[in-house]
């Protein structure tokens, strides 16, 4: 069969190289178009002059009232501002004035309470302070608190130990939530105290200065002494009236006496006693009367 003509042999074309980047088509197109289409075209119509101000009248006329508008609230608001600004002011003032007319009243009757306190204390004073002579009505005036007095008597000064802290356990019997520390002095030691000086003959007692009387309270608040709903604070000088010797010695010797003593053998607390030979003692601040009567006063005229 060679007189037969053989068919022309195919060639296929030659393909073209392949990049070596094809499977990393994503990444390339993001590379390639790192930038949004939206944002190009936007650039593309502000190059162009589309964006921006409206173009439209109406949208022209739109944007212009509400400019207008927002500038008229603006003033409106101003305005009323600058209008209302001496309104308050006035207010103001006046609530200050108000103020300084209500205190300056609350003071003057303030003072008006002090006048009157002081004159019912007088006469409370007065009314058991003797009368033609009567040393009975002397007595009850010393003994009441309702005059000062002066006289020996003994100074008896007590005071907390060196090292007072506020530790303690709880453990010990003087130990109190208020006062937690043994080496501090309380209120029952000064009850005490005053009431031993009583008891020894004292005829009249003060603690820093404040007058006691039979109405007397000593009590705590807190970690404050109170005598008579006043504050005291250490060193307690108690001042009593009396016989100087008779009443130191009596009241050392006391039940009371020992134990100030051993307050200060087992808790160091401090206390000194010294006679005086002139002992000063004011008035009790207020002493009230509860039950009084009128006497018969005699007017020296004869009855017929």
């Amino acid at each position: 069969m060679c007189g037969m003509p053989h068919p022309p042999p195919v060639r296929s074309s030659p393909s073209r190289p392949q990049r070596p980047d094809a499977s990393m088509s994503l990444i390339t197109n993001v590379m390639d178009h790192s930038l949004d289409d939206g944002y190009a075209e936007a650039a593309a119509r502000k190059t162009q002059g589309e964006g921006g101000m409206p173009k439209t009248l109406r949208a022209k006329l739109g944007l212009a009232a509400g400019l207008v508008l927002a500038a008229l609230v603006v003033t409106v608001g101003a305005a009323q501002a600058r209008v209302a600004a001496p309104v308050v002011a006035k207010e103001r003032q006046e609530l200050i004035d108000r103020i300084d007319r209500e205190t300056t009243a609350a003071d003057k009757l303030e003072g008006n309470v002090d006048k009157l306190r002081g004159d019912v204390s007088a006469r409370q004073r007065a009314a058991l302070q003797h009368s033609g002579g009567s040393g009975q009505a002397d007595l009850v005036a010393v003994l009441s608190g309702a005059t000062d007095v002066h006289g020996p008597g003994v100074k008896l000064v007590v005071n907390d130990a060196k090292e007072a802290t506020t530790g303690g356990d709880g453990t010990n019997p003087r130990e109190t939530s208020g006062f937690s520390d043994t080496g501090r002095v309380r209120d029952r030691d000064l009850q005490r105290v005053v009431n031993g000086l009583w008891a020894c003959g004292a005829e009249a007692v003060s603690i820093n200065g404040q007058r006691l009387t039979a109405l007397s309270a000593i009590r705590a608040a807190g970690d404050a002494i109170l005598v008579d709903n006043r504050p005291l604070v250490p060193p307690y000088t108690v001042l009593a009236v009396g016989d100087a010797q008779k009443l130191s010695s009596t009241f050392q010797d006391s039940t009371d006496g020992l134990y100030l003593h051993a307050l200060e053998q087992n808790y160091g607390i401090r206390a000194t006693i010294s006679t005086q030979g002139d002992v000063r003692l004011p008035a009790a601040p207020s002493v009230i009367v509860r039950t009084a009567r009128p006497t018969a006063e005699k007017t020296g005229k004869g009855t017929s």
